[in-house]
């Protein structure tokens, strides 16, 4: 690929709406959960069963996806599963029932696998060190512009055409986004040889167990905040998914901030913990929120700009920590076990939920990301006492 700059703002924004398609699904199911369970008869814990089955299989295909990513190239990874999600969303906005949501979602795990190492190889090949940083916060940043899209204008689009025909809309747009990517992205090299299977670093796997707990507790979030508005708090369905969208926008400008911060000298080992510690407080406010729901909007923007945030840093870590030839690789490893956490958590905090009501499951999120906070404390910690010295 070319690095003589012409391309790169068209690029920046392909890799964007990339990310926004590839979890726009997860989105979907959690602002329009009210009605699938009205109109589809879904009960609470299968659709967190729904989310399980989507990003178990993205978890599961991950390591595999790298590889084939690393082999084949940017561009034929993008375009493929941008045509693989307008399938997946299509079969969504058709499902009679439980049985074709779940198949549809499962189908939507795919292009979830191949997004992060195809849009990270992307990066590497078309912008040089020093932008990397700042492009990778922005294309990051693409999944909360799909929070957004699904908690505000598909949702009013769902108003009026009903949620099957926001659904239908959502998947042409990823076919001619399919086109685009097939446009503007430049022409891959011949296929590579496998690269050799090395064990991950240390890094990557300390990264990838904090992304597990991390995702645990984000995806919880996505898949039951509107419902939560809508059972406990006493809002509309409309109402209950707009905070959905107040997070995507705190994400995107989270992640676009923390992203920049990452790319300084020294700075991306401490933020992963400082993150997750500050999302412990976001689902704390969550759990006070039932005597007073004015606290879940301040909550949906603190999951945006803390916890949401720390996954697009633990992208930079990855870029700056990887061996030449494994990007994919450690880059398709770190969101293994994010997307693991995506197909825990729902389920866990379904469950709970179902049995002991929202509270609980409110911190049990809290436990999560105070874990994932746990976990990134070591080099952190080296980080400071190594300034002190």
């Amino acid at each position: 690929m070319r690095r003589d700059g012409s391309s790169r703002p068209a690029v920046t924004v392909l890799l964007t709406c990339t990310m926004a398609f590839s979890m726009l699904q997860l989105f979907l199911l959690g602002a329009f959960g009210p009605r699938l369970v009205a109109e589809l008869g879904v009960s609470r814990t299968a659709l967190g069963l729904t989310t399980t089955a989507g990003f178990g299989l993205a978890a599961l295909l991950s390591p595999v996806a790298g590889r084939l990513v690393d082999r084949l190239g940017p561009r034929r990874s993008t375009v493929a599963l941008l045509l693989i999600t307008a399938v997946a969303l299509g079969l969504i906005g058709a499902a009679p029932g439980t049985a074709v949501l779940f198949l549809a979602v499962a189908l939507g795990g795919v292009p979830q696998a191949l997004a992060n190492p195809a849009t990270n190889k992307a990066v590497l090949a078309c912008f040089p060190p020093e932008r990397r940083a700042p492009v990778l916060g922005w294309k990051q940043s693409g999944v909360q512009f799909g929070a957004f899209l699904a908690g505000l204008p598909l949702t009013l689009l769902a108003a009026g055409a009903g949620w099957r025909g926001a659904v239908w809309t959502a998947a042409a747009a990823a076919l001619l986004a399919a086109g685009w990517a097939a446009a503007v992205l430049p022409p891959d090299p011949p296929p590579a040889p496998d690269a050799p299977k090395l064990p991950p670093g240390r890094v990557v796997g300390r990264l990838a167990a904090f992304s597990l707990l991390l995702g645990c507790g984000v995806a919880s979030v996505n898949t039951y905040l509107a419902l939560f508005g809508t059972q406990r708090l006493g809002l509309s369905a409309t109402v209950a998914a707009l905070p959905v969208a107040v997070l995507g926008v705190a994400g995107v400008v989270g992640r676009v901030g923390w992203s920049r911060a990452a790319g300084r000298p020294g700075r991306a080992e401490r933020l992963p913990a400082l993150l997750a510690a500050g999302a412990v407080g976001a689902a704390l406010l969550f759990a006070a929120a039932g005597p007073l729901p004015a606290l879940v909007w301040v909550g949906a923007v603190a999951v945006g700009v803390f916890a949401v945030s720390a996954n697009a840093v633990s992208m930079v870590l990855v870029m700056q920590r990887s061996e030449p030839g494994r990007a994919g690789q450690d880059s398709a490893l770190v969101a293994a076990g994010f997307f693991a956490g995506f197909a825990v958590g729902p389920a866990l905090f379904g469950l709970l939920v179902s049995a002991a009501g929202y509270g609980p499951g409110w911190l049990l999120v809290a436990v999560e990301f105070a874990g994932a906070a746990l976990v990134a404390a070591p080099p952190a910690l080296r980080r400071a006492r190594v300034s002190v010295a």
